[in-house]
């Protein structure tokens, strides 16, 4: 019973610490019944803060949860221990500091021994040094203080924060509420850190002097010491090496890969790489069976996507016109046979019966002749020169008519670079472009806004490049997805023209209504925004047009990494060479000119009209609404404006409202085409120079048929003198050496057409689309003689130097040149040039060296090495190289022939997937066009079975032998204007009365192009000039609900009869 009060404080107690309240807390620890001595008042906070964390410790142990009295006892002594330690460093932080602002230097040392337990830390002979370094210590750290309190800090047990005031000398447990730290002052540990620092320093001082003191004693036990280890160390490893033999073999063969890596990074890295390394690396540029069978590859693949492309876009155009025959056909105006005719023609090219291809390899101009070999080997440097010289084709672009430029640049330009189907190919086209370009702002550009509102040549060429089958992809992501959902939104309908809002509205209401309603059918503009309905119409479109453009434009602005880099190049450079003529012309402008080309040139179209681009995917006979089509040319139109910073004036005031739209979308469009300008030079992106076409292994090929060889060497005989005024340049004697323009039959050898043939003419017009290989080479191809270059001697001479110091070692290229060889090294020598002899007669033929680089590679070592001293020479003499560097910079291009040759094995898996990738992509579209093919067929099928039940009598023969006659070619036609007048064709004559109408004929004739007639009339005995009559367009303005045109500026005819008189004439319907 003597223990029940006991338990009862015990339990007060641990309730008041659950509770957290420190007044609590120490009411409970004063009862008389507990028992707890040295309970202090003033630290109640602490008391509590101790006992909780002592009872959140035992409360881990699930069998006892409350604190008993001894444990309260002792966590109450733990808490006034903490008490004093915080008294005594209170004092000892008080008392340095204001020693130290005081300025009381003799005071220091008694401070800091009343104030430390163990006084002999504090050494009296280093008071003056405790006070100067505590002195320079808190004037660094008051320098860093702006502002601060009187209260100081202390963390016991990094548990417990104990505050003193040092102004009015007030400590506490808890966070004070006005709390500011006093910073300016040392603390503890930073007073304490400098004295204990000082004593190690004596202490080190002291221990060095005894060294010192002691030297030869030192030196006996170090000797001693160190040949005893040694020695236990040394039998201790080879023991180590003993039992660790093949793990350390692994480790010398990662020594000596980790050896050649720095090799290669001085090889990569250095200017001047040593001679030793090169040699290391020679084995580089040796060619592998692997590297025969990916050239072999990519010169395959790339046959066949520039034929699949020509293919493609031969197919196109003959389903185009076939579109166009059968909207005829359905008009009436053609008769079934054409419509037939051509489907047997499409028919064959599906079949694969595009062209006879490559039926020429054993005859004509790659017949195994000596004439005609040097013939053929002749337009090999003939269009070699024109790839590699960009001048010659940019001259020649600009000396032809524009209609006939730009049938040379969509066929021949495009085929001699393969349709940039690699990086080299796209390197030079770029090249030419650029080139010719900066001609044509130079001599055709008299304002900076002749690009704009001009045709410029170079700029249609590279757009037409960029959205064919290289860029036509990049269009498809850039677009397609958004283009996508304008066109599946169903409910979008965005019409911003107020007559046609107003018409639609007035539909509206009758159909709701089934009453014609009062309103006018014919309003202007203004007199349509006049109605509250229209104009709510309107601002509803408005939204959403801002709406549907954001989306386009974001889409535009994000995928900036997506635009060709070509197309990229071209802008910087347009804006360079108008910036360059025109200095005057401010950044706007500027950037207003390549937001014409990336824009408007490359992009407007494509949403305009994305089936007509590949942009979205059209099933045969699908097509997109009216409504679509407006919802696209609506958007493109705002987007133009935006790109071009032309706000809505005039006949658009109505679109005023979203000016402000307009003004911010340029800011927008201005930051895409500065960063879209931002990019770097070709021979940076290529990583191309001069030597490139000598590190590849195969020779440039092109695949271009004989129609376009003909027409390329007509046009350069033709332009000669314009292109190449020089009677030295190589380009007068390469066409000096081929004469005159050859003929189709010339090409094809003898007995490849039948004199005898009555289609002769026909067949050889097939004939010349025949395509033809040609391997690419410079006329001065590593030859001898007195014509060689310095660049062909570079060239050679490097190749005998690595076929030299892969046999013989040494530190420069004198020393090896100097050294006589072994009969070892003759012997190892005469054994790789066999090998390579051996490999090299398993290589394709175009990846064969020429015939002076195999004499060459078959002398013996010694004559090697005194050729390449005369080479040395000869090239000093050019300046190319200097002897007084140990002729090291013929060395720096043997290495960087290494590390091309690297970077060319790289390109060239990329372009092996690269041109895989394209050649699905065109095999999907000639399926498509396939496909659009057997539509067509189904249809005409379809006319054939209608027709033979209407008329059993006729009967037109389709089958694959025979096939129908078309139409045979309409006589003119010859009228009065008195008899077109009677039928009612002619309505008037301006100036002209209606009794002179018989002194005026019109001859009407029907062209070669299906649906083009050509009008020509007599106006009083004058002859007038040819008018030309579209079908089509006669077709269109009906459609639109034209009923009068203009012929001759000054004859009206009525439309709907004319076309019934060209259907009744022409056509027999």
């Amino acid at each position: 019973m003597h223990a029940f009060p006991g338990v009862v404080a015990v339990g007060c107690i641990n309730e008041a610490i659950d509770e957290g309240d420190p007044l609590k807390t120490l009411e409970s620890l004063q009862l008389p019944t507990a028992k707890i001595r040295d309970v202090d008042p003033d630290h109640a906070q602490h008391y509590q803060d101790v006992l909780y964390h002592a009872k959140s410790q035992k409360l881990k142990d699930p069998a006892s949860k409350i604190l008993w009295l001894d444990e309260i006892q002792h966590a109450v002594y733990e808490a006034n221990m903490d008490k004093d330690k915080a008294k005594q460093w209170v004092t000892l932080v008080v008392d340095v500091n204001q020693c130290l602002e005081k300025e009381k230097k003799n005071d220091i040392l008694s401070v800091l021994k009343s104030s430390v337990g163990n006084t002999n830390d504090v050494i009296p002979e280093c008071a003056d040094n405790y006070y100067d370094a505590l002195t320079k210590a808190k004037e660094q750290k008051s320098g860093s203080v702006s502002t601060e309190g009187p209260w100081l800090k202390l963390t016991l047990q990094e548990k417990y924060d104990y505050y003193y005031n040092v102004d009015s000398q007030e400590s506490s447990w808890v966070t004070p509420k006005s709390y500011l730290c006093k910073e300016s002052w040392l603390m503890e540990k930073e007073i304490k850190a400098f004295w204990r620092g000082h004593k190690q320093r004596m202490s080190y001082v002291s221990r060095r002097q005894t060294f010192s003191d002691h030297i030869p004693s030192i030196v006996k036990i170090q000797s001693w010491f160190r040949m005893t280890t040694a020695r236990r160390n040394y039998l201790s490893r080879l023991q180590y090496f003993r039992d660790h033999k093949n793990e350390i073999v692994k480790i010398q063969s990662l020594l000596r890969a980790s050896k050649a890596r720095d090799d290669y990074k001085t090889l990569v890295g250095s200017e001047n790489p040593p001679l030793p390394v090169i040699r290391k690396f020679v084995h580089l540029l040796d060619q592998s069976d692997l590297d025969f069978q990916e050239e072999l590859e990519v010169a395959r693949l790339r046959g066949e996507v520039v034929t699949k492309i020509r293919g493609n876009q031969q197919l196109e155009k003959d389903l185009n016109l076939m579109d166009i025959k059968i909207g005829l056909l359905v008009k009436n105006r053609i008769t079934l046979e054409d419509v037939i005719s051509h489907r047997t023609k499409l028919n064959k090219k599906k079949g694969g019966e595009m062209q006879i291809l490559n039926n020429t390899d054993n005859q004509g101009i790659k017949s195994l002749s000596k004439e005609r070999r040097k013939t053929l080997e002749t337009y090999q440097q003939l269009f070699y020169l024109l790839q590699t010289n960009p001048l010659y084709l940019a001259k020649l672009i600009f000396q032809m008519p524009q209609n006939k430029s730009t049938k040379f640049m969509d066929t021949v330009i495009f085929t001699l670079y393969n349709y940039a189907s690699n990086q080299r190919e796209e390197y030079l086209l770029l090249k030419l472009f650029k080139t010719a370009l900066e001609e044509e702002v130079k001599s055709k550009v008299d304002q900076v806004q002749d690009i704009v509102t001009g045709n410029p040549t170079v700029i249609k060429m590279v757009v037409s490049f960029n959205r064919g089958a290289r860029g036509q992809n990049t269009l498809r992501q850039l677009l397609a997805p958004v283009v996508k959902e304008i066109l599946d939104d169903s409910s979008l309908v965005i019409n911003t023209n107020p007559v046609e809002v107003y018409k639609s509205w007035v539909n509206q209401l009758e159909t709701q209504t089934g009453e014609a309603s009062n309103l006018p059918y014919d309003v202007t503009a203004e007199q349509a925004l006049t109605y509250p309905e229209v104009k709510s119409k309107l601002d509803a479109s408005n939204e959403s047009l801002r709406k549907v453009t954001d989306k386009v434009l974001n889409s535009i602005i994000s995928s900036l990494d997506l635009l060709p880099y070509g197309l990229r190049y071209i802008a910087k450079v347009l804006k360079n060479s108008i910036h360059e003529k025109f200095p005057d012309a401010t950044e706007d402008e500027l950037l207003k000119i390549v937001g014409n080309l990336l824009y408007y040139r490359y992009m407007n179209p494509a949403i305009v009209a994305p089936d007509g681009f590949d942009i979205i995917d059209m099933t045969a006979g699908g097509q997109i609404n009216s409504d679509q089509r407006r919802n696209l040319g609506t958007v493109a139109k705002v987007l133009q404006h935006a790109a071009s910073n032309k706000l809505f004036e005039g006949e658009n005031e109505h679109l005023a409202s979203t000016n402000n739209y307009l003004s911010e979308t340029y800011q927008k469009f201005r930051k895409y085409f500065k960063e879209a300008c931002d990019v770097p030079e070709p021979e940076e992106k290529f990583n191309m120079d001069k030597y490139t076409d000598v590190v590849t292994v195969s020779k440039p090929v092109i695949y271009i048929s004989i129609e376009e060889i003909i027409n390329t060497h007509s046009l350069l005989l033709e332009h000669q003198d314009a292109i190449a005024p020089e009677k030295n340049d190589l380009l007068n004697e390469l066409l000096e050496l081929l004469g005159e323009v050859p003929t189709v039959e010339s090409f094809l050898g003898e007995g490849a057409i039948d004199p005898n043939d009555p289609n002769k003419a026909n067949t050889l017009n097939q004939l010349s689309k025949t395509e033809i290989s040609l391997s690419l080479t410079s006329k001065y191809n590593l030859g001898d003689g007195e014509g060689i270059d310095g660049q062909s001697l570079m060239i050679k001479t490097k190749k005998l130097i690595i076929d030299v110091i892969r046999n013989q070692p040494g530190n420069t290229l004198t020393e090896i040149l100097e050294t006589p060889s072994t009969t070892q090294q003759e012997m190892a020598h005469a054994t790789d040039m066999e090998s390579r002899a051996i490999k090299d007669s398993k290589a394709p033929e175009e990846m064969k060296d020429g015939q002076s680089m195999v004499e060459d590679a078959q002398l013996p070592l010694e004559q090697k090495k005194r050729k390449i001293q005369r080479n040395l020479r000869t090239l000093e003499q050019m300046g190319h190289i200097a002897s007084k560097n140990k002729y090291q910079d013929i060395l720096n291009e043997i290495a960087k022939d290494i590390r091309n040759q690297r970077i060319y094995r790289k390109l060239r898996k990329a372009e092996l997937a690269k041109l895989q990738q394209t050649l699905k992509a065109l095999n999907e579209k000639a399926a498509f066009y396939e496909e659009q093919v057997n539509y067509y067929d189904t249809y005409i099928k379809t006319c054939l079975d209608n027709l033979k039940i209407k008329n059993s009598r006729r009967s037109i023969k389709v089958d694959g032998k025979g096939e129908s006659k078309g139409m045979k070619r309409a006589k003119p036609v010859r009228y009065t204007a008195a008899k077109l007048h009677e039928k009612g064709v002619l309505l008037g004559i301006d100036d002209l009365q209606t009794n002179q109408f018989k002194n005026v004929t019109f001859d009407i004739l029907s062209t070669e192009d299906v649906g083009i007639f050509d009008v020509k009339s007599k106006f009083l005995g004058v002859e007038m000039e040819k008018v030309q009559l579209n079908i089509q367009d006669l077709l269109e303005m009906q459609y639109e609900g034209v009923a009068v045109m203009k012929m001759f500026d000054k004859v009206k005819v009525n439309v709907n009869l004319l076309i019934y008189l060209l259907n009744k004439k022409f056509y027999g319907k």
